[in-house]
């Protein structure tokens, strides 16, 4: 038992070490002194302080911002209100609609974003910001809809029937009982929409305009042009902020003994 309680832990020490340890060396070189070689040449806080100077950074990064509250509170909302009908109601289709929620989890970026500039090519709608919105809201519904379902099947139905016993509706129960008991869910999904939203590259470069520039749109097209130090201190602080918004959402998902 000690002898294979021992391998496991290596295995998953190594593991974690293989993922994380070139975010640790981007957030090392992010104080290093120079700007081309990967060679310490000492600490200094230079690369933070122009990055936080950069107007152009600070501009899509209020975009980003702003379109990930927005595509996760709506996202939310619909996701919500899809978990519920899809829980508490039987109906033509139900199990085939529970299907294609997991197929748009699994289905490419790449697929969808392409699909989604058809259909916006189709409809004439202009791409820019209400583009960018309405795509990623229909990639962070199908998150939301899982993360909340998967704490509806956690209730005890007999809490739904009691409440129509004492002459409740569906409105009421919906407001007085199901949305204070999936409030953790809903934080959930929110953070885990923000994130989802905050870091896309490919379906954004899909539905983006030339007006509405985003945050990881503007890296990418630094990036391409060389990797500077200044990239290196706006990925950690996006690491940050994405390690305390899924921090946020394992702490809001925990049960409560």
């Amino acid at each position: 038992m000690r002898i294979s309680s021992l391998s496991s832990s290596v295995y998953f020490t190594l593991t974690y070490l293989f993922f994380y340890i070139p975010i640790i060396l981007l957030i090392v070189y992010s104080f290093n002194n120079t700007q081309y070689s990967l060679l310490w040449h000492g600490f200094t806080w230079r690369w933070y302080v122009e990055l936080f100077s950069d107007s152009d950074l600070w501009i899509s990064t209020w975009h980003s911002f702003f379109l990930g509250i927005a595509a996760a509170t709506i996202a939310t909302w619909i996701g919500l209100l899809a978990a519920v009908c899809l829980y508490r109601y039987r109906f033509f289709g139900r199990n085939f609609l529970n299907g294609l929620v997991f197929i748009l989890i699994l289905s490419p970026e790449i697929v969808m974003g392409a699909s989604l500039l058809i259909l916006f090519t189709l409809v004439h709608l202009p791409l820019g910001f209400m583009s960018l919105l309405l795509a990623h809201i229909s990639f962070c519904i199908p998150f939301v809809i899982v993360t909340i379902y998967s704490r509806l099947v956690s209730f005890d139905k007999n809490i739904f029937e009691a409440a129509k016993d004492l002459g409740a509706g569906d409105w009421l129960i919906f407001l007085r009982i199901l949305v204070p008991l999936l409030w953790p869910a809903l934080f959930a999904g929110w953070l885990l929409s923000f994130t989802l939203s905050l870091d896309d590259v490919i379906i954004s470069y899909f539905v983006a305009g030339p007006e509405f520039q985003i945050l990881p749109l503007q890296i990418y097209s630094m990036v391409r042009s060389g990797i500077k130090p200044e990239i290196n201190a706006l990925c950690s602080v996006l690491f940050c902020l994405t390690f305390i918004l899924v921090l946020m959402s394992q702490l809001a998902l925990r049960k409560k003994v």
